[in-house]
């Protein structure tokens, strides 16, 4: 299955989709990438692969309206369905219908690239990684929060078990498995913290640094560049 098709399957019901696949704990995840960036006011944003806009709303909130999110995702009905969830901060969203690995973006121009859970689904994530160094000023920041690999193995078969009923949910959802194997697959793909980091530095990104969340269910990775 395609990632257009996966995307295009689940997009009316893909907050839902994140509830179904963290038993809701993503909220509190995504509150802890907020925390982490410590965002400002008058701080511009660009939020990839950033669907429904959860992630601008979050930052947005926290900075009470006073800045600027530009949400960018290469699926346009994930965009769509984002922007008829209509709030208060929705004069500070503006959406771009591109992908993460060829962004049409100026140089130097955000504050902080943030990714929540879609950096798995790039075509490239090298060549991702190094389109975020290159739309971000110099002093800004690169975030990353993404399904990892868990420190405990008693946890992780526990998880394993889990993931393996996740496509039947979906099946209930949305009626088809397909995009939620799918996704799962793309967790069981992605590199570990320490590979993922890798990467991230050789992007050209310093201080590099990560933190697990349940055990490393989830990690939250952060970069600047100098």
């Amino acid at each position: 299955m395609e990632t257009k098709q996966v995307f295009d399957a689940v997009a009316n019901k893909y907050d839902l989709m994140n509830d179904i696949m963290s038993l809701g704990t993503h909220r509190y995840w995504k509150e802890c990438l907020i925390d982490w960036l410590k965002p400002y006011p008058g701080m511009n944003i660009i939020d990839v692969a950033g669907g429904t806009g959860d992630i601008s709303r979050r930052f947005l909130k926290r900075v009470h309206g006073n800045g600027k999110a530009t949400i960018c995702d290469p699926n346009s009905n994930m965009l769509k369905n984002g922007s008829n969830n209509i709030d208060v901060y929705e004069d500070c969203i503006s959406r771009t219908c591109a992908f993460a690995e060829n962004l049409p973006f100026e140089n130097e121009l955000f504050d902080a690239y943030i990714v929540s859970f879609g950096i798995r689904n790039f075509t490239d994530i090298q060549k991702g990684l190094d389109e975020a160094l290159r739309v971000l000023k110099p002093g800004s920041r690169f975030m990353c929060l993404e399904f990892s690999k868990l420190e405990n193995s008693s946890l992780a078969k526990l998880y394993e078990k889990y993931s393996l009923i996740i496509p039947k949910i979906g099946k209930l959802v949305v009626g088809d498995e397909a995009p939620y194997q799918y996704l799962v697959d793309t967790i069981e793909r992605f590199p570990s913290q320490e590979k993922f980091s890798t990467m991230i530095k050789r992007a050209g990104f310093k201080d590099v640094e990560y933190r697990n969340i349940f055990n490393g269910v989830v990690a939250i990775h952060s970069g600047w560049k100098n």
